[in-house]
């Protein structure tokens, strides 16, 4: 079996995109995307379909095992993990288009720059002072919060999340539901301003991010939780 790799690369961050098309022999269709491109970086000489010799295809991964979140990108247009996205569930398109995700500068290739995930954390001072404790009501949230891979495919379905704008995402608002689940009674009231400010003001309520997280989290139960606790519960304090 053969299937055409459609990839958008980019040299560098002040280069230009452009679009290389790889034809690639498949001799089982359970391979992932993520071990898809790694049989062709194996290649002594990666070449195009015109017989040109193309370089090394530069792309993220850790674990390859859905945990990390290192290889989100955009697989036939839309955000998924390439160590969860299936090389089968392609083959009747014979096509498979890969880009990096579009809401992050682009470094090179695939490998996109994502550090605004964890410097909106640091903006919003969601970091610890304390130990947590949770109450047996709130482990559930804790635990549901806890399996985000802060990937960043649920922003680049966000109609309302680009970078460097005042609405922080669910990448930001997952994160942060922990500690205000875990804060008694008059605790973490700046960070309950922030939330408002960067999460609660700005969600449009979509929730296009629940319908694409890898990680399956309940955003709408979150969301629904972490409203109460930062705006409703905060204005009755």
């Amino acid at each position: 079996m053969k299937i055409l790799i459609e990839i958008k690369r980019q040299e560098d961050v002040d280069s230009k995109p452009y679009t290389q098309l790889i034809e690639q022999e498949i001799e089982r269709d359970n391979l992932t995307v993520a071990s898809l491109l790694r049989t062709m970086n194996a290649h002594l000489e990666l070449k195009d379909v015109e017989g040109r010799k193309v370089s090394k295809i530069s792309w993220e991964c850790s674990c390859l095992q859905k945990k990390c979140g290192a290889c989100a990108m955009l697989i036939n247009g839309k955000p998924k993990l390439a160590c969860d996205a299936f090389v089968r569930d392609y083959l009747k398109k014979g096509r498979i288009s890969l880009a990096p995700l579009s809401k992050f500068p682009v470094i090179k290739d695939l490998i996109v720059d994502r550090s605004i995930l964890y410097n909106n954390l640091k903006d919003m001072k969601a970091y610890l002072d304390r130990e947590l404790v949770f109450k047996d009501k709130d482990t559930d949230t804790a635990y549901e919060a806890s399996r985000c891979l802060m990937c960043g495919c649920c922003l680049e379905v966000c109609p309302n999340f680009f970078a460097g704008g005042d609405f922080y995402g669910t990448a930001s608002f997952v994160s942060v539901s922990r500690l205000i689940s875990a804060a008694k009674k008059g605790e973490a009231s700046e960070l309950k301003k922030e939330y408002e400010e960067h999460i609660y003001k700005g969600c449009g309520k979509s929730l296009a991010c629940k319908d694409i997280c890898p990680a399956g989290i309940d955003m709408d139960r979150l969301l629904s939780k972490s409203n109460e606790v930062s705006v409703w519960k905060f204005f009755r304090q």
